[in-house]
């Protein structure tokens, strides 16, 4: 009885063993990948290199099917596509953009990140015709500010993002130089004691803030 037990116990642990084993490749490997998207991120050059990189988060996300950043940075990257190529389509550009942001919403629900993003690309979408969809597209990027600080209002892309729209509003409509002052100075700050929840969660703005605070300022 004894040996049958031992052999059982040994067993149960070579399991648990090779359970914990496939966990962590499958760990590393997701790991893997994702460092390389954010090298191809950090040293892209062109719109291309920009799409690239999209294009391997996509496959990294496809390949995983329960995470949701490598949606986001897939949606992230293709979004940047849309201003670094003057010629692009923006709502081409755009489309393609919410489609991988929705997967990651269907993974992660009400999540800041996400929100501000939608927001950055409803501003894309709004910049082909200002005048003509100003109304419609204003209101639908207010709505996801307010959605994004209800879900995380310590979180300051939300206001380095407002800010970068707001500043571009007649004072009139509740925008303009001052407001983007604040909003960039509030994002600031927040950044001083921001911590992702991850090394691989979202982590950029801060220089973006301060440039955009600077340029106000002269």
């Amino acid at each position: 009885m004894k040996t049958v037990k031992s052999l059982n116990m040994k067993k149960i642990l070579f399991l648990i063993m090779v359970l914990f084993t496939t966990l962590a490749n499958a760990q590393s490997k997701y790991e893997a990948g994702m460092g390389k998207g954010f090298e191809m991120l950090k040293s892209a050059q062109s719109a291309e290199d920009i799409g690239a990189a999209s294009a391997f988060f996509e496959r990294v996300a496809d390949a995983e099917k329960d995470k949701w950043l490598p949606y986001y940075y897939a949606a992230y990257a293709n979004h940047l596509t849309g201003w670094m190529n003057p010629k692009a389509d923006k709502d081409k550009v755009a489309a393609k953009s919410k489609d991988l942001l929705t997967k990651a919403e269907v993974l992660e629900k009400d999540n800041a990140e996400i929100w501000v993003l939608h927001q950055m690309i409803t501003v894309q979408q709004l910049t082909v015709d200002p005048m003509t969809r100003w109304q419609a597209y204003g209101a639908e990027a207010s709505d996801y500010i307010d959605k994004a600080k209800k879900a995380d209002a310590n979180n300051p892309r939300i206001y380095l993002v407002e800010g970068q729209f707001k500043q571009n509003v007649p004072e009139a409509f509740g925008g303009g130089k001052e407001v983007g002052k604040v909003l960039f100075t509030k994002s600031i700050e927040l950044f001083k004691t921001f911590k992702p929840a991850s090394e691989m969660h979202p982590s950029w703005g801060k220089d973006q803030a301060e440039q955009m605070l600077a340029a106000l300022n002269k």
